[in-house]
């Protein structure tokens, strides 16, 4: 568990197959921004480009969304969302937890909502502004976001 009385620079990833939503957020100001989608090819991402994106950004958290189940069971995409959250770690060697992403969809195409009526989410994703949210998840209960 990361230690929370440090400030973290936190990346979060919604897991696609063809696409990946991202975000990062800074916990001293509890921020959390949509990124631009990330392309996938059959679910998995073209290292080199996601580790300059991650260079940038210079996370000490990540947080990989867990697609389970209304029922707490996993699925395969469950599966293969894990296996990229082993390989970010072992890429990085950066601490990464995985966050239950039941119902987030919905909720983020109701925050995306809010955001284009303001203009300001004009490009961005649903799958991003889920990410977004599971930086949100995190600042509110830290220790809840390892299922």
């Amino acid at each position: 568990m990361p230690d929370l009385n440090q400030p973290h620079m936190i990346m979060a990833f919604d897991f696609g197959t063809q696409k990946m939503g991202m975000a990062v957020g800074q916990s001293l100001i509890e921020s959390s921004n949509p990124l631009a989608l990330f392309p996938m090819r059959d679910g998995i991402p073209n290292w080199d480009n996601l580790l300059k994106i991650v260079k940038q950004y210079q996370p000490n958290l990540f947080l990989v969304g867990l697609p389970l189940n209304m029922d707490d069971s996993e699925s395969e995409l469950s599966a293969r969302a894990r296996k990229f959250a082993r390989r970010l770690r072992h890429q990085t060697n950066i601490e990464t937890l995985m966050v239950d992403e039941r119902l987030t969809t919905r909720e983020a195409r109701d925050e995306l909502e809010h955001y284009q009526a303001t203009g300001r989410g004009k490009n961005i994703s649903a799958d991003s502004m889920a990410a977004a949210l599971f930086i949100e998840s995190w600042y509110r209960d830290p220790q809840g976001v390892n299922p």
